[in-house]
């Protein structure tokens, strides 16, 4: 079977292009470095996304320059102070960059219609019964099952016997407490066991175990509350700065692609800029 060719290999070995902005290489060894900031499925794409964000950084440290931009270092909350380079950068984009906020309408209109965006999570008192098993061991696993097939049955008939069962049987710590796990609400559990307490009435058991990574679950619903949608005067401020922020990005990618419209760009296509180049 034909993996490559001689040309194949050639073409892997093959080093990547210098990068230039308008005659100004990035070395490869500062794209090495800000390789590190840059986390990709594979080492080239890793690569290529740091050499785009150091060539857009160098296309706006040159316009910004070229203009004669003044720049005074700011520190945020954190203490953490801009470096030089940092606030030429962020004082060309506030000189040039110019993003309206978003008006009261239009932060309405997005909460109309993105109203689950805004809903608190829903709550449930629940107890369990864990049968533990890894998922990759088969019979393990199929052992809890029957298990747990078995305790539902005997609770049919003695609903009552559940915190019992659980002291005796539980491999989880809630045991000791009759199964209970108190108050749970959306991600504090795996998918899998909150979809099956979605799917509950309160005051059930689970007619069928509940499997999960941890095992298989016996599963009693004592209580569900559910999850309101938050007024807009709450979730209102929100709204505005995901906008203006959104909008913010939009134009910086914009301005970006002006800039290199007019730039001699090498080695890098900064077409495919995307956010986070430019904080």
């Amino acid at each position: 079977m034909r993996l490559f060719d001689v040309n194949d290999r050639k073409a892997v070995a093959e080093p990547a292009p210098a990068v230039r902005i308008n005659g100004v290489e990035i070395s490869r060894a500062a794209i090495a470095r800000e390789i590190q900031n840059h986390p990709a499925d594979t080492p080239g794409a890793a690569r290529e996304e740091a050499a785009r964000a150091l060539a857009v950084r160098e296309l706006l440290l040159q316009e910004a320059r070229r203009r004669g931009i003044a720049a005074e270092a700011r520190t945020d909350e954190t203490g953490r102070t801009e470096a030089d380079e940092e606030a030429l950068v962020r004082a060309l984009i506030e000189a040039d960059v110019a993003v309206p906020s978003p008006t009261e309408a239009e932060c309405r209109r997005f909460y109309d219609t993105n109203a689950e965006r805004f809903r608190s999570a829903d709550i449930y008192e629940a107890a369990h019964i864990l049968f533990a098993a890894p998922r990759e061991d088969d019979d393990a696993y199929a052992a809890a099952d029957s298990a747990a097939r078995e305790a539902i049955d005997r609770l049919k008939a003695a609903p009552n016997r559940f915190a019992a069962m659980a002291a005796d049987l539980s491999a989880c710590p809630s045991g000791k407490t009759g199964g209970n796990l108190g108050q749970i609400s959306t991600g504090q559990t795996t998918p899998e066991f909150e979809a099956a307490l979605a799917a509950m009435d309160a005051g059930v058991i689970s007619p069928e175990p509940v499997h999960t990574p941890y095992g298989v679950h016996v599963v009693r619903l004592d209580r569900k509350i559910a999850g309101q949608t938050l007024p807009f005067e709450v979730v209102g401020r929100e709204i505005a700065d995901y906008l203006a922020d959104a909008v913010f990005h939009r134009a910086v990618h914009q301005y970006i692609a002006i800039l290199a419209g007019r730039a001699e760009i090498e080695g890098i296509d900064l077409k495919r800029a995307e956010g986070g180049l430019v904080q």
